[in-house]
């Protein structure tokens, strides 16, 4: 073979890839299993018990030197002389990173018989839902029948959904999601003082659901999701909304809730305009008893009362 000899070819067929990558390219190396790892560049290429598999492109092989060939597009000499240590390693070509879809919603069911079914199971006050159906921020689509919340920003334009299962645990962000502009259920006056923050939509809606079974007016105030409990969607939505000066944080009763609140609080004490706007920052966890966070609790309170009626007397 022009270029090297039959002895230099035995050499470099000793080479497996693990003792190859774990030699000249550690980094490239990621545990992905007990006895199994993975190339950082392509994860789907996995190595265990002496071979390597590239499941996405159905290509494997044994030795480090298939691997420079099949893999790394390598001439035949150019990696036997690598692996004899007479030339040094190619350079790892990153993958470009795919570019982001645009944000668009699904497409909306006409019928949104098992939304409704769900979240009024959920304990969510029926006039709620409507008035999130008429503002355009909640609504279920058609492939899957998926709960669909909106976020809008303040000129109307959806930014943000977040899509959560009927049948099961589903949940995810639509693709291209902007998450400065979660779900909110704005107060009947725009220029509403007040704000209580939650986790997820389905806390949202059970914090003013709370409100309105306890006699109070839930367009009193304005209430948001955060998707979680990063500060962003509640910062965005503070500076969007200047009149706000009362931030009720009502995160989950839990490790996580907990470390969040403290992250909004401090979040809002380093803007230097919301720490002089919002006068009063309250941590407002639902009841431990009653699970971690405000649905549990709205799921809790409305049995007690159904039970409650249950053991009236009839009139």
């Amino acid at each position: 073979m022009p270029g090297v000899t039959k002895e230099q070819i035995v050499q470099a067929k000793e080479w497996d890839l693990l003792s190859y990558l774990q030699t000249y390219e550690p980094h490239e190396l990621k545990r992905s299993g007990p006895n199994e790892y993975c190339t950082r560049t392509h994860d789907s290429l996995k190595i265990s018990n002496g071979k390597w598999c590239w499941n996405s492109r159905g290509i494997g092989g044994r030795t480090a030197l298939d691997y420079l060939i099949k893999v790394r597009g390598m001439d035949f000499v150019g990696a036997v002389e690598t692996l004899c240590g007479y030339r040094a390693p190619p350079p790892q070509e990153r993958p470009q990173p795919k570019p982001q879809k645009p944000f668009s919603l699904p497409e909306a069911s006409r019928f949104p018989a098992a939304m409704l079914s769900y979240l009024q199971g959920r304990g969510i006050h029926p006039e709620l839902l409507q008035a999130c159906m008429q503002a355009g921020t909640l609504y279920e689509s058609r492939k899957y029948q998926n709960c669909v919340f909106v976020g809008r920003d303040p000129t109307g334009r959806a930014r943000f959904a977040c899509l959560r299962g009927t049948r099961d645990n589903f949940r995810i962000d639509a693709e291209g999601s902007d998450k400065r502009y979660n779900f909110s259920l704005l107060a009947a006056d725009p220029k509403c003082s007040r704000l209580a923050v939650a986790e997820s939509p389905i806390d949202a809606l059970s914090l003013a659901t709370l409100v309105k079974l306890s006699g109070g007016e839930w367009r009193d105030s304005h209430y948001l999701s955060l998707g979680g409990t990063a500060p962003r969607a509640m910062i965005q939505f503070l500076h969007d909304h200047p009149h706000v000066t009362q931030v009720s944080l009502c995160l989950d009763n839990d490790k996580a809730g907990i470390m969040g609140m403290e992250r909004l609080e401090n979040a809002i004490q380093d803007d230097p305009e919301l720490s002089q706007r919002v006068k009063l920052i309250y941590r407002n966890p639902p009841p431990a008893e009653h699970g971690k966070d405000y649905n549990e609790f709205l799921c809790a309170h409305t049995k007690a009362v159904r039970e409650q009626r249950q053991r009236e007397p009839a009139r």
